[in-house]
């Protein structure tokens, strides 16, 4: 059982940064592909990016490629989205999730068993 705590949502100007965190608790935190997904109102929840176990390899939505950078520590059981040039678009709740057996950047939510309670991103214009 992995338990996920998202921290670092909150409000933004437009052209802003935020850095998320997500601390999870147990001993196996090294063996679990970590990713972020979000959900604006009124719409699907959608894959943010995501790392693999080893943090070799990483997936990034189309949308945020190149202004979204995901990281983790395993040292600290804790998995990180830096998010830079938030636009309108990116207002929506950040959530973190796990899981042991998925394929990083598995789009479907429900691949990956592990969720956190989701922050919430607004960002002001």
């Amino acid at each position: 059982q992995v338990q996920l705590v998202e921290s670092g949502g909150g409000l933004v100007q437009a052209g802003g940064s935020l850095r998320l965190s997500c601390a999870a608790s147990g001993r196996t935190f090294s063996s679990y592909v970590m990713g972020w997904f979000r959900q604006a109102p009124g719409k699907e929840r959608e894959i943010v990016a995501a790392i693999s176990w080893s943090g070799s390899a990483t997936y990034y939505a189309d949308f945020v490629k190149g202004r979204f950078t995901i990281s983790r520590d395993d040292s600290k059981n804790t998995v990180y989205l830096q998010m830079n040039s938030l636009s309108a678009e990116g207002a929506a709740v950040y959530y973190c999730t796990a899981d042991r057996t998925v394929v990083a950047g598995a789009r479907s939510p429900s691949t990956y068993s592990y969720w956190g309670q989701g922050t919430q991103i607004t960002v002001s214009s």
